[in-house]
C-alpha cells in the first residue's frame, strides 16, 4: 500500500516524556531557521535561535537543555562560548555545529566540555536528530542511576 506523504507517520522514537529546551546558536540566519524547523517538524516545540554567543549567553538562564552551537562566529568563537556555557551549568548538553571537517577541531570541543560534534553537511539534520536520541537515553540511564544510588543510601 503506497501512503500519501501526509499520511506517512513520523518516527516516534523521539517521543518523551519530557520536552527539552533547545538553543540554537548560529551567525547564518538560514542555518539556525534550518535546524530549528527540522526540530520543530520532529515535535519540538521550545526551541530559541541565537545568531551571537553573547545572546546565547545573557540568555542562559532560560535553562535550556540542549545547545547546538556553531564552532565558526564572529565577536566571540564557539570555543569561547562553549567554555563560559560549562563554566555556568555543565550540565548543559553543548553539540558543537561545524563545516570544518578537522579532526583537531573536533577533539578540542570535546575536550572544552561538548557532548558531540556535527559536520555542517547533507546529513547534519539527521545527526542533530540522531545525538538528541542519544542524550535521551543519556539521561534515562542517569535517572536511573540516580534512583538506584538513592535506594542504596536509604538502607543506611
Amino acid at each position: 500500500m503506497v501512503r500519501l506523504w501526509h499520511e506517512q507517520k513520523k518516527p516516534n522514537f523521539f517521543i518523551m516524556e519530557n520536552q527539552f529546551k533547545f538553543f540554537i546558536v548560529d551567525d547564518d540566519v538560514f542555518c539556525s531557521r534550518f535546524y530549528e524547523q527540522n526540530l520543530r517538524n520532529h515535535s519540538f516545540t521550545d526551541v530559541t535561535c541565537f545568531s551571537n554567543g553573547i545572546d546565547c549567553l545573557n540568555n542562559l538562564h532560560l535553562n535550556p537543555d540542549i545547545i547546538f552551537l556553531d564552532h565558526n562566529m564572529e565577536e566571540l568563537t564557539g570555543f569561547e562560548v562553549l567554555k563560559k556555557i560549562k563554566r555556568v551549568n555543565p550540565n548543559i548538553y553543548v553539540v558543537m555545529v561545524s563545516a570544518q571537517d578537522n579532526i583537531k577541531t573536533a577533539v578540542d570541543a570535546l575536550k572544552y566540555g561538548a557532548f558531540d560534534y556535527v559536520i555542517k553537511d547533507q546529513q547534519v539534520n539527521d545527526n542533530m536528530l540522531k545525538i538528541v536520541s542519544k542524550i535521551t537515553k543519556v539521561k534515562e540511564a542517569l535517572t536511573q542511576n540516580s534512583n538506584i544510588i538513592k535506594r542504596i543510601f536509604s538502607l543506611f
